[in-house]
């Protein structure tokens, strides 16, 4: 059934499993604990930051794939996509795999995409099982993105960290797990931003556009759920998308938090906290879901974001142009959505 942009699934597709793997400035904060792969080397044993991050999405892929006692012939199709040029860790992880592989890209906010497409493939009883997979590396992003790490050039205080770590979660048919009961599909939103150092403020309008979308499509309130998380906006546009919603008549001030601003261990250290695809897969899929296996949230709504920029755009001046999915995650335990 569909509502405005909101899409609610009847049969609750289940998220079985989840692995994570992250770099040693990741796992040194309260992330690091729930971590399945904690790195102590952000190389990985490998030449290049590339291939590195190429091998942690691999791993997070196989890890949870291990984790939900299934085999790699019982996955129907992998969801993934990351920052990379032409997506090439999740399409080498597919090629590494054998899997059947539905490449996609919404940058940061790539996983909340993953599992709501996953999450229509299982509910529409197209697959039984689904894989929706991202990550990121901070050197990688950064000479991609930005400049060259060997400049050594002065970062503004308004940047954030770009998480190294890789996220996936399997959702299925059948088993036991939180339930993915509804998604919302997010536009595409530009307020002007143009500075490639400031993705909080930039993706700030587009989260706070799919939180209040989602909140008319189903006549929910801000307090339906635990937590209203958000994917990368760092500190300051964590404060930016809770005044924006403010503004429109509702209140998420008690009950939202940006993955980027507790996947760090002191914020101040790393500027607005941490962004990158892997920022919102590591804590999701990790932390997160810990808590909801424990029961120690019900219900979530999972908004990850993404600026859809790139070098091309940036040089040409133009502004960034950015998107947020939201996904309703609830426990077992939760009434019908």
């Amino acid at each position: 059934m569909q509502r405005g942009h909101t899409v609610f699934f009847e049969n609750r597709p289940k998220i079985v499993a989840t692995a994570t793997v992250a770099g040693p400035k990741e796992c040194a904060g309260i992330v690091g604990g729930y971590v399945d792969l904690p790195l102590s080397d952000d190389m990985y044993g490998e030449s290049t930051f590339e291939r590195a991050e190429r091998k942690m999405f691999l791993a997070a892929v196989e890890r949870s794939i291990e984790k939900a006692d299934i085999t790699q012939h019982e996955v129907d199709a992998i969801l993934a996509g990351d920052l990379l040029n032409q997506i090439i860790s999740a399409s080498f992880t597919a090629r590494e795999t054998g899997m059947p592989f539905l490449g996609i890209y919404s940058a940061c906010s790539t996983m909340s995409e993953g599992l709501l497409l996953g999450a229509v493939l299982t509910d529409g009883g197209y697959a039984e099982n689904v894989v929706a997979a991202t990550g990121s590396h901070f050197s990688s992003a950064e000479r991609q993105y930005r400049y060259p790490l060997e400049l050594g050039t002065t970062r503004p205080p308004q940047s954030q960290w770009t998480v190294t770590g890789a996220g996936s979660a399997i959702i299925s048919r059948k088993g036991g797990g939180p339930a993915i009961t509804c998604g919302t599909v997010g536009r595409v939103i530009d307020y002007g931003v143009s500075d490639v150092n400031n993705m909080g403020a930039a993706m700030a309008p587009a989260a706070a556009d799919t939180i209040l979308t989602h909140l008319k499509d189903t006549g929910r309130e801000p307090g339906y759920y635990d937590l209203i998380l958000t994917g990368d906006l760092g500190a300051l546009g964590s404060r930016i998308v809770k005044d924006l919603v403010w503004e429109k008549g509702q209140d998420i001030f008690p009950n939202h938090v940006d993955c980027g601003e507790i996947v760090y261990k002191v914020i101040e250290d790393e500027f607005q906290g941490g962004s990158g695809a892997g920022c919102s897969a590591v804590v999701l899929n990790s932390y997160i879901y810990d808590k909801m296996k424990r029961g120690e949230l019900k219900r979530i709504l999972f908004v990850a974001t993404g600026a859809l920029l790139s070098t091309v755009s940036s040089g040409q001046g133009d502004t960034i142009p950015c998107i947020a999915h939201a996904v309703a995650i609830e426990a077992d335990t939760a009434g019908e959505a």
